[in-house]
């Protein structure tokens, strides 16, 4: 009895689910679930509406499919029928046509004023392009003695297609039954709003593409067809399409710049003469002190943060700087990646902190972070010339845009990461807010926040070279030259040093959070 009572109870369900048709659906649907195999399964409404059958049951992803399939065989049809199959080479032959009764028509002019060394020149000109011109001519031949072959291989396509659609409907519909038992939310029976939105997406997507495969000339069947369409009150030579869009968007947004620099002038020079100090005060100290004296004390520096090893490779990587003459510049460059670096951790470390902590803070600041990491690096470069100028610390503003994304993110993820009952159990110890924050949850998203600043240091490396475009010296300069000149072996020489100085930096911090936790 237990069988039979299964079975009444899954073509209860089945029925439900089906609405229509129920009958065939619960004879397929059982063949399907209880065949070891392959079950041919034929649906004839699937296969004569195809993707709008899809969309009338809720099976949005056999719509895409079976629309995109069809719409390959339709435009293989539409080639074969109206296509024009060679008609840019017969444009083409025409052009040539006319250009060779030109030359002949201006040979013939020259032959007349006496000139038969100049007349000669043009006749040759001529001769050649009839080569052309009966090349071309050929080819349009031959494409048009396709059209059959092409017409031919779109109704085979569409055959294939619809019996695919046929064959393979009952199984996705089989699949979605199963997903709608175990969430009704899923669609169940046909939809009136899933056809209409299916038949708007067809004669959306359909007929352009039809028109921009087929039809050679298509800009201007697309104007006729859409001048039509305005009537004469606006045609389509006064309707303000592709680039003028572009053109009066980008005229306001260099207005909106201009307006920026002037209004704010004097807050971005105080920026730039805050940041131009820094950097200043780090090459004086970085340059100005002999090499060995700044070695010496980076190694011994390193040693004690980091432990030996790290001291060892210090002092491997700076020996490399001193003597390939590059100390100077990679100073430079230690300059700005480790200033760069160095606001973005002091601004991104707490902003990625009230994050963590603020899950709607967060949400409201995910965009701009992922403009700010997705815009390419190249276009920062220019608000920051609009604002800053060129030169050092525009340089290192840039970094700040591009590579500050990474320590917020990583901060917030790894404040979110500590567990919800150790900071229960240290406020019922009696633990503050501000303790809570000191000594439980900053040194448990520790790792997480390490992490963030050796991806922040990378990225500060990455805009190095791209800082040197607006005036950045140091070896970012000297790859840029190296680029612009081809030159080959400088090129891999001042990329291992700015490698080198983004090594130091990483290891040393590091290795001084790895002794400090052992």
């Amino acid at each position: 009895m237990t069988e039979p009572a299964d079975k009444n109870h899954l073509g209860a369900s089945i029925d439900t689910f089906a609405v229509s048709k129920t009958t065939f659906y619960r004879r397929e649907f059982t063949r399907i679930q209880e065949a070891e195999g392959i079950v041919l399964s034929w649906n004839s409404m699937a296969a004569i509406f195809g993707p709008l059958w899809g969309a009338m049951r809720g099976i949005w992803g056999f719509f895409w499919v079976f629309l995109v399939l069809e719409m390959f065989a339709l435009v293989q049809i539409g080639r074969g029928l109206w296509g024009e199959l060679g008609g840019d080479k017969l444009e083409r032959y025409e052009r040539l046509s006319a250009n060779i009764a030109k030359r002949e028509a201006q040979a013939a002019e020259l032959l007349a004023a006496g000139d038969a060394a100049g007349a000669e020149g043009k006749l040759k000109i001529a001769t050649n392009l009839k080569k052309a011109a009966e090349t071309a001519l050929l080819e349009a031949q031959e494409a048009a003695q396709q059209a059959t072959t092409v017409l031919l291989i779109g109704l085979s396509l569409l055959l294939l297609v619809k019996l695919l659609e046929g064959f393979y409907a009952n199984h996705a519909y089989e699949r979605q039954y199963l997903k709608w038992r175990s969430n009704p939310r899923i669609q169940s029976g046909t939809s009136v709003k899933g056809v209409i939105w299916g038949l708007v997406l067809v004669f959306c997507i359909l007929p352009l593409t039809l028109i921009r495969f087929t039809v050679v000339k298509t800009d201007e069947t697309l104007s006729a067809f859409t001048g039509g369409l305005l009537g004469d009150r606006l045609p389509m030579t006064e309707f303000p399409v592709g680039k003028e869009y572009f053109t009066i968007l980008a005229a306001h947004g260099d207005e909106g710049f201009d307006w920026l620099a002037n209004r704010f002038g004097g807050v971005f020079d105080g920026i730039t003469h805050v940041i131009r100090s820094v950097l200043n005060a780090i090459e004086t100290l970085l340059i100005g002190t002999p090499w060995p004296v700044v070695m010496v004390v980076i190694v011994v520096a390193a040693f004690r943060l980091a432990g030996i090893r790290i001291a060892i490779f210090t002092a491997a990587a700076l020996a490399y700087l001193a003597f390939m003459g590059l100390w100077e510049i990679s100073m430079i460059t230690v300059a700005l990646i480790g200033t760069g670096a160095f606001l973005c951790i002091l601004l991104g470390i707490p902003l990625g902190i009230w994050f963590g902590k603020s899950q709607r803070a967060y949400k409201t600041a995910e965009p701009v972070l992922d403009f700010m990491q997705t815009m390419p690096a190249f276009v920062y470069l220019i608000p920051i010339i609009a604002f800053f100028g060129t030169g050092k610390p525009p340089g290192v503003l840039a970094t700040l845009i591009f590579a500050m994304p990474p320590v917020i993110r990583l901060t917030a993820l790894g404040m979110r990461g500590v567990p919800e009952t150790t900071k229960e159990a240290a406020l019922a110890f009696g633990c503050s807010r501000r303790q809570l924050l000191w000594n439980v949850e900053l040194p448990l998203a520790m790792p997480s926040i390490m992490t963030g600043i050796n991806q922040t240091i990378l990225m500060s490396l990455s805009m190095v070279v791209i800082a040197s475009l607006i005036g950045a010296e140091g070896l970012g300069a000297l790859i840029l030259e190296a680029l612009q000149y081809a030159a080959k072996g400088q090129g891999l020489l001042g990329g291992l040093a700015i490698l080198f100085c983004a090594m130091v930096i990483d290891r040393v911090a590091q290795g001084a959070y790895k002794k400090n936790q052992d």
